[in-house]
């Protein structure tokens, strides 16, 4: 039985007009570079996530699905946390529901972890904003608290809504950890980021999947095949590797070969592991060191990927209508992709130049 949490969805967002062409690009092939680094916004979507829950179906926190007695009226608060070899072990992402993986310069990856039933006194370290984040969060009307960026991805992030809380504009909550090099060094206290929520957030955030009511009966292990192990190759400098703890009931996480930890000494971990092919093109836009800034693309655009959890994995297909509109997942045979209950990590796969396997 599918378990839904609702929110009122927050009114008209500001159309953004910021056009992206791509011209002769296949699915195999890497599109040409773009001229302005996001697409246009439509107005939300109200489906089966905007209903009152039903009598009969429990209340559950809405971005894990786990039972819960009340649900905090609180925001989604989501930070650009860094994932480059000087940045481990990073502060506050066991707490995360979500945490979606991306490719950045150089092949390496950062990190947004979205938080909502658990937070952490500090996440670390906090990083700069990509063009491909507005779109990430969007759907969640909530807060994204970043170091700073470039203008043009700043106010993508605005104009779709969601409110920015940046180190660079003074804004609170921002401190240097005296123990590491700058820029590795930004930590973000999240009571205080809790604390700016301006009153126009939609709190609680409305779900961004669809859960099972209780582990084992999401669509991975109901219909899925043994998944041991997710091997997913996101870049030449990122390998990012899943192994199935059949007593934790999670998957944990391995950079390459070397275990992936907390600076407390705890493994990341994740009930459900979601790998998405997606395209990737470099936009106009350069980093300090010159290399170009990349950018997957979500909106309106769908494709194929990987769902795993309890040990099984079940291959889905993935489609985000407009920017502000969440990832749908349907299940091969068209129905809506169930999670189980708990945390989730998401893999953005650039398609045609990383891959995955399962085994």
């Amino acid at each position: 039985m599918t378990m839904r949490w609702t929110t009122a969805v927050r009114g008209t967002a500001a159309v953004l007009a910021m056009v992206l062409t791509l011209a002769g690009c296949g699915p195999d092939r890497p599109a040409e570079p773009e001229p302005t680094p996001t697409t246009t916004v439509d107005a939300p979507v109200r489906g089966d996530r905007d209903r009152p829950p039903r009598p009969d179906e429990p209340v559950v926190w809405p971005l894990t699905g786990v039972e819960t007695m009340k649900v905090k009226a609180r925001p989604a608060v989501s930070v650009k946390i860094e994932n480059a070899v000087e940045a481990r072990p990073q502060r506050g992402l066991v707490e995360a529901d979500i945490v979606w993986e991306e490719v950045v310069e150089g092949g390496i990856t950062r990190f947004v972890a979205t938080y909502h039933s658990n937070i952490p006194d500090v996440v670390e370290p906090v990083r700069s904003v990509r063009p491909m984040d507005p779109a990430i969060v969007a759907p969640l009307d909530g807060i994204l608290a970043f170091s700073g960026g470039q203008g043009p991805f700043i106010a993508a992030v605005k104009r779709l809504g969601t409110q920015a809380i940046i180190m660079d504009d003074g804004d609170g909550g921002f401190s240097r950890d005296p123990g590491r090099r700058a820029p590795h060094n930004v930590i973000g206290r999240m009571s205080s980021f809790i604390a700016q929520a301006d009153g126009k957030r939609t709190a609680p955030p409305p779900a961004q999947f669809e859960y099972a009511r209780k582990l084992g009966e999401g669509s991975a292990p109901q219909a899925g095949k043994p998944a041991r192990v997710v091997d997913v190759r996101l870049s030449r400098a990122q390998r990012t590797v899943w192994t199935w703890d059949r007593t934790n009931k999670r998957y944990l996480r391995s950079e390459g070969s070397a275990a992936s930890v907390a600076a407390d000494g705890r493994r990341h971990a994740a009930r459900n592991v979601l790998v998405l092919s997606t395209e990737v093109f470099n936009t106009k836009w350069r980093d300090p060191a010159g290399a170009p800034v990349p950018e997957h693309r979500l909106a309106g655009r769908s494709g194929t990927g990987t769902l795993a959890s309890m040990g099984h994995r079940v291959a889905v297909r993935w489609s985000k209508q407009h920017l502000r509109a969440p990832i749908v997942l349907k299940t091969l045979d068209g129905r809506e992709a169930e999670l189980d209950p708990g945390n989730t990590w998401i893999e953005l796969v650039p398609r045609g130049t990383g891959d995955w396997s399962v085994r």
